[in-house]
């Protein structure tokens, strides 16, 4: 409880410094004997567990940039929702620059995992139930809207 309040006054904070950058991000899903799965990525500064996620694309809407980065980063392709789950807002640090983010999260159901993808040599994936991925995803927002799932599946 006071993790989530210290990320959400840290947020506040950085949003008054300087303006918000969108993004878009995949859940990725699956169900195993009906029950939920989500697939995991390791950002690739810090090696969490996280889904993906990226800037906003020219010529693809907000779910396509999200669809685009689940096969970037996770090697994933389905059927992605076009309105977000809800939105993950985080902090991105570039060296001494700290710039607030806003992500869009869209569940995408899987349906193709491929063997190799672009950032394979960058990333580590892991598919996870929803107990699990709370315990191993960073953030706790990101464990929230995770579960959230249970309810849209």
């Amino acid at each position: 409880m006071l993790e989530r309040l210290a990320t959400k006054l840290r947020f506040r904070f950085v949003a008054r410094q300087s303006a918000i950058e969108r993004q878009a991000g995949a859940i990725p899903y699956s169900l195993v004997d009906g029950q939920v799965a989500v697939l995991l990525v390791t950002s690739r500064r810090t090696g969490r567990w996280v889904f993906p996620k990226g800037g906003l694309m020219e010529g693809l809407d907000p779910h396509e940039a999200a669809a685009q980065e689940a096969l970037e980063e996770a090697g994933v392709q389905g059927v992605v929702a076009d309105r977000p789950l809800g939105v993950w807002r985080t902090i991105k640090r570039r060296g001494v620059i700290v710039k607030p983010i806003e992500v869009d999260m869209y569940p995408l159901l899987v349906t193709l995992q491929h063997e190799t993808w672009e950032e394979q040599h960058e990333r580590r994936r892991h598919w996870a139930g929803l107990r699990e991925a709370r315990q191993l995803l960073y953030d706790p927002y990101l464990a929230d809207l995770a579960m959230m799932l249970r309810d849209r599946v």
